[in-house]
């Protein structure tokens, strides 16, 4: 028996849009670049978004932050982007930190820095409803 994924289509729908933003624009570019590429890009997969979200982190009930996400999708996935050569531990720990963080259920991390896209389907274990 087959399992799907929770938001699978929408999750196929943003990484449709990034391998059309890496393969237009290749490696090599700035974070930034693939964030506005990126913004032009998932309305032709048909994805409502919020860029550069400000969301409030709380440690024990006491406000001590803010973060921004590169995108929030659908109100339902967080998207947060890598230019880096090679995707380490360290940025899976943060995106996954902020999942947990906004107590968000699913999560992408896309990386545009290496040759090939990269991806990861991130979920958020300590996810409440």
């Amino acid at each position: 028996m087959e399992q799907t994924l929770k938001y699978e289509d929408i999750t196929r729908r943003i990484i449709a849009a990034a391998m059309h933003v890496h393969s237009t624009l290749g490696n090599g570019f700035q974070e930034v670049i693939y964030q506005r590429a990126m913004a032009i890009e998932m309305p032709y997969e048909k994805l409502s978004f919020e860029r550069e979200k400000e969301m409030p982190i709380h440690y024990r009930g006491e406000h001590i932050g803010t973060r921004r996400v590169d995108f929030f999708v659908e109100g339902l996935i967080m998207v947060e982007l890598k230019a880096v050569i090679t995707l380490e531990d360290v940025h899976l720990a943060q995106a996954l930190n902020y999942l947990e963080a906004y107590n968000m259920e699913v999560g992408l991390l896309i990386n545009f820095g290496a040759k090939s896209l990269e991806f990861k389907r991130l979920h958020n274990k300590k996810y409440k409803p």
